[in-house]
């Protein structure tokens, strides 16, 4: 017998309990054939010496935006601005170089910043150019003066878009703060991008995932609402794929406002979807279809998550849901009765119930999904909640690197008690349910190395734990990061584990995160990547 390829001389953690370790893997046609002693009397076309690295399944980031993050790494960088001088300082020297008219900036965190942003300073810090600064929560954005102007906003009177804020001084003015839904009167403006522009980032962004060990990624929401980038979007990722960008397996959500109203017999029931009918499952093992991602409510950054009591540092304040309920409900039905299955942003606890009923009734009305059902992020879940997803076949895609990145600001807007059921692990894996690593890239930095260590650490910025009885162990976050996000996409039965019959995305590491000190798992160094036994980052030596 003869396959593609042996790689020799490795310390293989398989992730497949029946049997965890090997020190041989073989690869043919894109799939692992055979471990150690299965390999005796193969011969391989190409030997690969792994030189006592450590393999492990395929890293699968199940949340991040490919093409937003693409963008962030040509745009202007504010991550680490904390002070409003410094983010004019940038935004002068980013002028003095940038020709284009528009300067757009990403990776603002207003939580990290001491004073609020002035629109007409901004305006004297871009010499009157319009200037748009995305938060790195993704649900506000900043304007200057003359963004404000170039959008449509003027100083006189304007309602509040539905699910959407305006904000405005004592006097009624615009600050240029745009929460939510007010984001769309950007968008209208300044979208949609060129599918061109749209590939290049997907082709960034991708490079960047092969270097950290992603070999799978799964983009939550494209093709509409304020997250998408065009409404021919997924063409682009069509068009990267046959100019070979995508270096990882890709699955792609649609938005639910790019959805549309589909015909067919007076027996059939009303139905929303793309049309010739395709929905959540269409494409390959490269590049697929998922969920439909629905937006249920807002962020924990901005106090805008749904919550059945009020916020711990904003009494009066609960949040709000993205827009009318049943309006909402009538939609997602529609949606799954078009067999697509249904991913559900959620933080808060009052929108996570709201999601889940409407899971419940979807799977009551029109069956089981194609792919799994899921609640995107989790920032507050109660136990009843927790049991309530496993039951329902439910995956919940928190982001630990949040509690990094964030978790002094979130616990002081949720209280010590919803602390500790802020963004939950450990419970849902003692419950039975199906628990994904995911980044929120470029909400949060998306390394998954860095990702397992926030899962065993769960400490927040500044050192304070968050949450600690929902600290995972070195094994458990690693499944969480390969396995459980497999599973969470509808692919637990071909990746996710080095076994037999699965697809051959392999990560190399220079040293087992088990054996490492906790606070170094983030710092190990990847060696190589492959996707399908191919290697797209990194080397290993042929003999």
């Amino acid at each position: 017998m003869r396959i593609d390829a042996i790689i020799d001389n490795a310390r293989v953690l398989t992730g497949d309990d029946a049997r965890p370790t090997a020190s041989r893997v073989g690869i043919w046609a894109g799939r692992i054939v055979g471990l150690d002693e299965q390999l005796d009397g193969v011969h391989a076309d190409r030997r690969l010496d792994a030189d006592g690295a450590v393999l492990l399944p395929g890293f699968n980031d199940a949340h991040a935006h490919s093409v937003w993050f693409g963008q962030t790494l040509a745009e202007l960088d504010l991550a680490g601005a904390t002070t409003p001088d410094e983010v004019y300082r940038r935004i002068e020297q980013r002028v003095a170089t940038d020709p284009h008219d528009w300067v757009v900036a990403s990776g603002f965190n207003p939580l990290g910043l001491a004073g609020g942003l002035d629109r007409d300073a901004l305006d004297r810090a871009s010499g009157g150019r319009p200037v748009w600064i995305k938060h790195a929560s993704g649900h506000a954005a900043t304007m200057s003066g003359e963004g404000l102007r170039r959008i449509g906003i003027d100083d006189g009177p304007r309602a509040d878009p539905d699910g959407g804020v305006i904000g405005r001084d004592e006097r009624g003015r615009p600050t240029g703060l745009l929460e939510e839904n007010a984001m769309r009167i950007v968008q209208d403006v300044l979208l949609p991008d060129p599918l061109t522009a749209i590939e290049d980032a997907l082709g960034r962004a991708s490079a960047q995932y092969a270097r950290e060990g992603i070999t799978s990624v799964t983009d939550a929401g494209i093709a509409g609402g304020w997250i998408g980038h065009s409404p021919r979007e997924f063409a682009a990722y069509q068009r990267a794929r046959e100019r070979g960008l995508l270096r990882t397996r890709t699955q792609a959500m649609v938005t639910l406002d790019a959805l549309v109203e589909l015909a067919g017999h007076d027996d059939d029931p009303r139905a929303i979807g793309l049309t010739a009918g395709i929905r959540s499952g269409a494409g390959d093992d490269r590049l697929q279809l998922g969920p439909v991602k629905v937006f249920t409510d807002g962020s924990l950054l901005g106090s805008t998550a749904a919550m059945s009591e009020d916020y711990a540092h904003d009494h009066g304040n609960h949040g709000y849901l993205q827009g009318d309920p049943e309006a909402m409900r009538a939609q997602v039905l529609a949606a799954a009765a078009g067999d697509w299955a249904l991913a559900l942003h959620a933080i808060g606890d009052a929108a996570v119930d709201f999601a889940l009923d409407l899971i419940d009734e979807a799977q009551r009305l029109h069956g089981p999904r194609p792919l799994p059902s899921r609640i995107e992020h989790g920032g507050v879940v109660r136990p009843d909640q927790i049991a309530r997803m496993a039951q329902l076949g439910v995956a919940l895609v928190p982001q630990p690197r949040f509690i990094a990145e964030y978790g002094d600001g979130m616990a002081e807007r949720l209280g010590p008690e919803r602390t500790l059921r802020s963004y939950p692990a450990a419970s849902v894996l003692r419950a039975g349910g199906m628990l994904a690593g995911s980044s929120d890239r470029p909400v949060a930095p998306g390394e998954p190395l860095r990702i397992v260590q926030a899962f065993v650490e769960r400490r927040t910025e500044s050192g304070a734990p968050y949450g600690p009885d929902e600290r995972l162990t070195v094994d458990e976050a690693l499944r969480a990061c390969t396995a459980g996000s497999a599973a969470a996409t509808g692919w637990g039965d071909r990746k996710g584990v080095l076994a037999p019959g699965m697809l051959a995305d392999v990560v190399v590491l220079a040293d087992d995160p088990h054996d490492v000190p906790t606070e170094r798992i983030g710092a190990i160094d990847v060696v190589a990547t492959l996707v399908g036994g191919e290697v797209v980052h990194g080397t290993l030596a042929e003999r």
